[in-house]
């Protein structure tokens, strides 16, 4: 569900770009508002699990990085209540997400993986 007076994902596809805009203005709020509360994240070695566990990767992030360009993203596949969302970023890194519709009609995030890509040779 959407907090505060934040956009809420009407579609599955539109997290990736919520996910950009947010990350990009710096909104950890608003890049945990994207997931379930019981969301796992995992990105290389760490796991995250939960909105605080989220909240902290994020923070971490967002204190060293500023700039997110815009990933290549590819149409949901959906099936029913559940898609995967897929976004492919500048650098390489894959990121394959499991998305779920909510009561209210919006879509969060339940898992998130992300690949790092490896270092170009």
């Amino acid at each position: 569900m959407a907090q505060d007076n934040r956009d809420a994902a009407t579609e599955p596809g539109a997290l990736a770009q919520l996910f950009n805009q947010r990350a990009n203005a710096g909104d950890v709020e608003g890049l945990v508002a994207l997931y379930e509360p019981g969301a796992v994240l995992a990105a290389g070695r760490v796991v995250a699990t939960g909105h605080d566990e989220i909240r902290a990767f994020y923070a971490n992030l967002l204190g060293r990085k500023s700039d997110f360009p815009a990933p290549e993203t590819l149409e949901p596949v959906r099936n029913g209540d559940l898609a995967l969302t897929f976004a492919r970023l500048p650098n390489g890194a894959l990121s394959v997400e499991v998305a779920r519709a909510q009561p209210d009609g919006t879509w969060l995030w339940a898992i998130d993986q992300l690949k790092i890509a490896p270092p170009k040779a």
